[in-house]
């Protein structure tokens, strides 16, 4: 970044915190916020981000950004309001935590490559000061949707060096899990069906991470792929004056097959 470009991000910024003090002391809304009313909020705008990257609206993206940039600010208001922290504290914690966690930049080890360096990461992670009872999978927040969380936590387990050696041996996981669930569906306990599915799941998730695939994305990728061929589908039923309740299968098949092809 050029020193003009740093300068005018250090002058956004700053006009940033500005106007949250402006709002914080002069706006009835922002005023009565708090932590917990706006945990909810920023969920959402994480998700509407997580949409923009999908749809690879830049423009979107910036917006989001912006909104969770206001929203960074907003919580260390609050604090400094309580004397908890501040933003300078905020922003100084993230650059030492990355200063230590890249000691291949800003010290003496060597790592040539990614896998390397997430493996230093969650070392370091774990001898923190202050970390002596942190757990490898601890920093896994509880609240994550159950397909990303099953992801980290396999990402989490590889930054320990324990994981698969080959992706054929991921893949006869998966079918071994496949032939687990199909004995329990036979037996009909429910319990351990969805035990077992769940472990299925799980062998899926792994496999897709072995081949660079993200799970969620792919996942989502596919829901919108449904609802692009399903909206076509309706449209194709109400423009040619027809009813679900008299439709067969067979007939909607071929509408689904016409939306395939566009």
């Amino acid at each position: 970044m050029t020193e003009h470009k740093q300068a005018q991000a250090l002058e956004a910024f700053d006009r940033l915190l500005t106007i949250m003090e402006e709002l914080r002391a002069q706006c009835p809304w922002d005023r009565k916020q708090t932590m917990e009313s706006l945990r909810h909020l920023t969920i959402e705008e994480t998700y509407e981000l997580s949409d923009a990257i999908l749809e690879g609206d830049m423009k979107e993206i910036q917006k989001e950004l912006g909104d969770l940039a206001l929203h960074i600010v907003f919580y260390s208001k609050i604090a400094s309001e309580q004397q908890v922290f501040d933003i300078s504290e905020v922003l100084n914690g993230i650059c030492e935590k990355l200063i230590v966690r890249h000691p291949h930049i800003y010290g003496d080890v060597k790592a040539e490559d990614a896998a390397t360096v997430e493996r230093n990461w969650e070392q370091i992670k774990l001898k923190e000061k202050g970390n002596s009872k942190k757990t490898v999978l601890g920093g896994v927040p509880k609240s994550l949707p159950a397909l990303i969380k099953a992801m980290r936590i396999q990402e989490k387990a590889r930054g320990i060096g324990f994981d698969w050696e080959h992706k054929h041996q991921v893949w006869d996981k998966v079918e071994e899990e496949m032939e687990e669930f199909k004995e329990e569906e036979k037996m009909g306990d429910q319990e351990k069906m969805q035990d077992e599915y769940g472990d299925l799941l799980f062998s899926l998730v792994n496999y897709a991470r072995f081949t660079g695939i993200n799970p969620e994305e792919a996942l989502e990728r596919t829901n919108k792929k449904f609802i692009r061929r399903f909206n076509y589908l309706e449209e194709k039923v109400k423009s040619e004056g027809k009813n679900w309740d008299n439709m067969s299968l067979e007939e909607m098949d071929v509408y689904w097959n016409e939306a395939k092809k566009m």
